[in-house]
Formats: C-alpha cells, structure tokens, sequence
C-alpha cells in the first residue's frame, strides 16, 4: 500500500462523495436570483456591479442558460463565443458523468450508480437548465435509499422552485418534504425546512405564519443556501411588526440575543423594530421609509411593498389609538410627523375600509375610538355560526327525504 490514506491504492483516483450537499457552497445559487431582480430594479444605484458579479458567477459555473437570462435583463447581445465555450465545457463534464455512470452500473455499487445521477442533476441545475434538473433529480431521488438523502434532492427541487418562485413545484415540494421528515428526517434538516417554507410564506403575502416559522428558526438557523443571517434577521422583524403583539415582540425578537448580536449592523431596521414598541411613532414612520428600499429591493417582498407599506402604518395608528377614548387630530398628526391633511384622509380611508375601529369628527378636530364589546362580538359570532349550521342541516335533511 502506499503511504497516503490506509486502504488507499498508490495511483487510485479518491472517489467522490456520495453526498454532496453543503449549504455554504450553495449559496451562490439563490443569491444569482436575488442579483438577476436587482439588474432590472429601478433603485438599484450600481447595476454595472451587478451585471459583473453576475457575469462573474455564470463564467465560473459555465451557466449558459443563466447568462441568456442575465443577456435578456440586460437587453443585450452577449458573446456568442463566451456562450459556445460554455456550453461545450458543460457538454464534456456530462460526457465524462456519463461514462462514470457506465462504470459505476458495471462495476460498482447503488451508492456509487447514485452519487453520479446526483452530480449530474446537480450540474443541470448549476448551469439552469430547470426542465432536465428536475427530470435529473426525479432520476437520482428513485436510486436513493438514506432519508437525508433524499432531503437533500428535495431541498434542491425547493431551490429550484424558489429560484422563479414556481410556487406548484413548491407546493409539491414542500408536501414531499414533510413527508420525508416524518419518516425519520433530522432536526437539523426539519429546522431548514422551515426557513425555506418562511420564505415562499412571504412571497404569497402569508406574513403571520412565515413570522412563525422564522421565530422558530432564530437559534437553529443554519439554512444559508436560502439567504445570509442577516437577510433572515431582516425578514424575521418584518414578519414580526405586521403579526405578532407587543409583549411576543419584546419577548422573542427585541430581547433575543442572536437578533441583538446582528441587528446593530442594520440601525434602519433596529430603529423601526424598537421605535414602535417605545411608542416613539415619529422614528417609526421615518424609519419605514428606509425599511421600505429593503422590501422593494427583496424579490420575494417586492410584490407586497405596498401593502406592507399600508399595513405596518395600520399597526402604529392601532397601538396609538388603543390607548385613547378620543384625541384631537392635530395631536396624532404631531406625534406622527404627519400633516394634518394626510392624517386625516389616510385615518379615513382605513376607517372607511373597516380596519381601525373609530370615526373623525371634523368639526371638532377630534378622532373618536370605538371600544370593542367582546361579549358582543362573540354573541353575533355564535349567533351567525348558528345560522350556517342549521342551513346546513336543511340542505341535508332534504337530500336524505329525496
């Protein structure tokens, strides 16, 4: 034997792992995504950095598909050189898996037979070619045999989906998942899991349960493939303002120490966390401002900005109301560092849409909180449920005597 590794022969070339997941060398992948949006955002200051960086990436992965949507963004030509030699640099790494597959069929193992159709599935997906990535992984998930294996093809076919937010493939993915956990997945693959549901959650404007799944994921987080720690800290105080109380928020994001270690890398976003909360709605809605830029330059949130924008305002006027039978209009206007005018039409249009619980006296100046009777609430509530429930029972009444 030689004198390298035991059980080596001299001159073997060292095979390849079977599992070659590795959230840290994925995270080139989603961030791709994240750059192809910014080229094409308006408020993007350095668009000739990011066409770089990008090209930079599809260079070194040989991603030709990439880089005709980067072309395509870009409304430019390309190099159809630079294009040729990629893709003929990725047509000789599929002949070369191709003749490993051979081998490993003839001489080796299903382990073996399986980590080829995984790398091949990976390089698909590497050079963006969606349609064969997916058949590919389909191919190397029916070869696979350990749970975590299989968690981790389904965890590239949830990249992929989240890549263009093909949210069928996701809805699938995430079912097939779940699936997988309960049959035996670990903690540290079940915790990941919930950052990538998190994030789809957002993308569909399902704010509430996404600020579930990032509290939970806070102390775990190990998901980087999907965004950087201190992207996850930003969608986590988002999530958060629009969904949970005060005392949750001071309990589970304000006094956490994994938030507190980052969040003071990001003074917008510390300040529109921790304005609200102290009451001071002046540095709140300045700082949304600033928070706004970061919801519209996030493909996943850029579709809500404006609701987001109407429903984080919604919040502070709720929390400042609740504490007043009445206040003058002028008053709330000052302490918001708003016009009188605008307050007046914006408090209005919230009132008019049922969202906030009270009515302007104009000729006073004064706005006018209506307390909620709960005990009435539940009484119409019962009352209306009721009513469903006998129609129902009539419905089926009939059917029976027919």
């Amino acid at each position: 034997r030689a004198r390298g590794a035991p059980g080596t022969m001299s001159g073997a070339a060292p095979k390849p792992p079977v599992d070659l997941e590795d959230p840290v060398k994925d995270q080139w992948y989603l961030q791709l995504a994240q750059d192809l949006y910014l080229l094409g955002y308006p408020g993007n200051k350095n668009p000739g950095d990011t066409q770089e960086k990008i090209l930079g990436v599809v260079k070194e992965r040989n991603a030709y598909q990439f880089y005709r949507a980067l072309n395509a963004r870009a409304e430019a030509m390309g190099d159809a050189g630079l294009e040729a030699g990629m893709q003929k640099a990725v047509q000789d790494q599929l002949a070369d898996l191709e003749t490993e597959l051979k081998n490993a069929e003839e001489n080796e193992g299903e382990s073996e037979i399986r980590s080829v159709l995984y790398r091949r599935a990976r390089l698909y997906m590497d050079v963006g070619d969606k349609d064969k990535a997916l058949a590919a992984m389909d191919e190397t998930f029916a070869k696979t045999v350990p749970v975590g294996q299989k968690l981790d093809v389904a965890f590239c076919k949830l990249r992929i989906g989240l890549f263009d937010l093909d949210h069928a493939l996701l809805k699938a993915g995430f079912a097939k998942a779940k699936e997988l956990l309960d049959a035996g997945g670990d903690w540290e693959r079940r915790n990941r899991l919930k950052v990538y549901e998190a994030v789809h959650l957002m993308a569909v404007r399902q704010f509430a349960q996404a600020a579930t799944l990032l509290l939970d994921s806070v102390a775990t987080f190990t998901a980087t493939e999907v965004c950087p720690y201190e992207r996850f800290i930003l969608y986590v105080v988002l999530t958060a303002q629009l969904s949970l109380d005060r005392p949750t928020i001071k309990s589970k994001v304000i006094d956490a120490p994994e938030i507190l270690a980052v969040i003071g890398g990001m003074p917008h976003v510390e300040t529109f966390l921790n304005s609200l909360y102290e009451c001071r709605y002046a540095d709140f809605m300045r700082s949304l401002v600033d928070v706004m830029e970061d919801v519209k330059a996030d493909r996943y949130l850029c579709r809500h900005a404006k609701h987001y924008y109407h429903e984080a305002r919604l919040v502070a006027y709720k929390q400042f109301l609740e504490s007043y039978s009445s206040v003058k209009l002028a008053s709330m206007a000052a302490t918001f560092g708003l016009g009188v005018d605008f307050l007046d039409k914006e408090l209005a249009m919230y009132i008019a849409a049922d969202r906030l619980r009270c009515k302007i006296d104009k000729v006073s100046g004064v706005i006018i909180t209506k307390r909620l009777n709960l005990k009435n609430t539940k009484y119409q509530a019962t009352i209306k449920e009721g009513d469903l429930l006998l129609n129902r029972i009539q419905k089926l009444s009939r059917v029976i005597n027919v």
